[in-house]
């Protein structure tokens, strides 16, 4: 049952919060970005929702939790994977104007996908290494 809360957890983050928080000016619509910058906002978006749906499919309705888990772990793992490499490709958490959404000095971004992914190996993990 861990598994199947945690999946819908992380489902509800990119299905629906992720969207939330980027179909507007300051993503999707930005007009600063490049075209081509959009369309992969726009392929992220549907393919992180696309993969939330199959894996809430997988989760309850197939009986395959741990691999709808391993799936969400993909989503939240390749995030915190981009946010610690962003050094690399020059990437940021900060808005064409300069913003950055803060939490007590910290973006919750990062919080939520490395609480999301903790849950997300709680429920791959098999059932008897969880009860000890």
């Amino acid at each position: 049952m861990l598994a199947k809360i945690s999946v819908t957890a992380a489902c509800l983050i990119f299905a629906l919060v992720v969207p939330a928080l980027e179909i507007n000016e300051t993503h999707l619509f930005n007009e600063l970005w490049p075209a081509h910058a959009r369309l992969h906002e726009a392929w992220q978006l549907l393919s992180n929702a696309a993969l939330s749906i199959l894996a809430l499919w997988l989760a309850w309705a197939n009986s395959k939790p741990r691999l709808a888990s391993a799936i969400m772990l993909a989503l939240t793992g390749s995030f915190l994977i981009a946010l610690l490499a962003r050094g690399v490709y020059g990437g940021s958490m900060q808005h064409t104007d300069g913003t950055e959404l803060m939490v007590a000095g910290v973006n919750p971004a990062s919080w939520v996908m490395a609480a999301t992914s903790i849950a997300l190996v709680v429920g791959l993990l098999p059932r008897s290494i969880r009860l000890h």
